[in-house]
């Protein structure tokens, strides 16, 4: 799924738009025991309550594609391309077609977060079912309101922390007086997530799902695999991780800040001319391989290229955005570490000042901890 189809589907988390025809939730504490299990019709609920809901569902569709939002296929079956061959793809299916009605399938699934989810607390597992009648477009964009061409059938799953509120002082207008606040269990913004079937193409795809993570260095791969019985791939961090192995296997230990500096700069001019792509820009290895050359690394070194990337990546793609941030550059040198902007990191040179290699960057002023001093 895109940014486009993503935000599309959390404007139906409003109570304009709201397609949810049922709630399921079931409360786990910290010894893994479900401590209360319930669905109903979710236009039931209460007012506030309800747009407490649509906020967690919202949550659970944001971040950045590729880092919090991650796209994630099923492997088809030879025999039967239509299916993926997988218990768990079949159990969603399953729920999805019950409206979450069967409590059996609802308690078979929660036994599945149970056994993989990592958490040492209390949290709340959220399930909700949708329809939404998506209407069609004409070419430039505009919604056809009465040409509705396609029926999206989903469900959103959100896991919560549920953490004990602060103690504190409270006002008791009654008596005039203060006291001791009551502490409660607080459902928290959702820790993860899921949406199934993907919207891609603003079409039901069932051969994918779009899995959300509030860290991205914590993706929690087995639960991923056990609930959704998808192998996962890699992570933002993880990418980032093998992304800094292949500089280091092409360079060894005396990398010029230059060449990497320049390699930078063309990934983020990539990523720059592919910003209006509907799909966030992956780079391959013939990209990144001609953006090594172009950045000037020796050729003695490029010969170190394709075994490098075979050895780190892989065969595949990079996300782009997952190994080069164009905001930021963070720059870390033994006494401590330096951000500045992306696009000022073409004014960042080496040089040797009194015998010693500096890293000089031009400036007009300078700021120490919110005090500014002459530059």
């Amino acid at each position: 799924m895109n940014k486009k189809e993503v935000l599309e589907i959390r404007k139906q988390f409003t109570p304009e738009n709201c397609a949810i025809t049922r709630i399921a939730g079931c409360y786990v504490d910290g010894e893994k025991e479900k401590r209360m299990e319930r669905e109903e019709a979710f236009l039931s609920l209460p007012e506030e309550q309800a747009f407490k809901y649509f906020d967690i569902f919202k949550k659970t569709l944001s971040g950045k594609i590729g880092k919090n939002l991650l796209n994630l296929d099923y492997k088809l079956k030879e025999s039967r391309s239509s299916n993926p061959e997988c218990e768990e793809h079949e159990l969603l299916m399953n729920l999805r077609e019950s409206k979450l009605r069967d409590p059996a399938l609802l308690d078979e699934f929660y036994e599945k977060i149970l056994t993989s989810y990592d958490c040492a607390e209390n949290y709340y597992i959220v399930l909700i079912h949708a329809v939404y009648d998506v209407p069609g477009k004409t070419s430039d964009g505009e919604e056809l309101e009465d040409a509705s061409e396609e029926v999206y059938d989903f469900i959103l799953c959100c896991i919560c922390p549920v953490k004990l509120s602060k103690a504190g002082l409270t006002y008791n207008g009654k008596d005039e007086r203060m006291e001791e606040r009551t502490r409660d269990w607080v459902v928290d913004m959702p820790d993860k997530g899921f949406l199934f079937p993907a919207f891609n193409d603003r079409q039901t795809d069932v051969h994918s799902t779009l899995y959300y993570t509030r860290k991205s260095a914590e993706v929690q791969e087995e639960m991923v695999r056990e609930v959704l019985g998808i192998d996962f791939v890699a992570s933002a961090d993880e990418e980032k991780d093998k992304f800094g192995k292949l500089l280091r296997d092409v360079f060894g230990e005396d990398a010029d800040c230059k060449i990497v500096k320049d390699i930078y700069e063309g990934i983020s001019e990539e990523m720059e001319r592919h910003a209006e792509d509907p799909e966030p820009y992956k780079i391959d290895r013939n990209e990144l391989k001609k953006i090594f050359c172009n950045s000037g690394v020796p050729d003695e070194k490029m010969e170190m290229f394709e075994g490098a990337y075979r050895e780190n990546i892989g065969n595949v793609p990079v996300m782009a955005s997952n190994i080069c941030d164009n905001k930021v550059v963070n720059i870390q040198v033994p006494e401590g570490k330096i951000t500045i902007d992306a696009d000022f990191i073409s004014n960042l040179e080496i040089k040797e000042v009194n015998g010693r290699k500096c890293m000089v960057l031009p400036v007009d002023y300078v700021e120490v901890n919110g005090i500014s001093t002459k530059a």
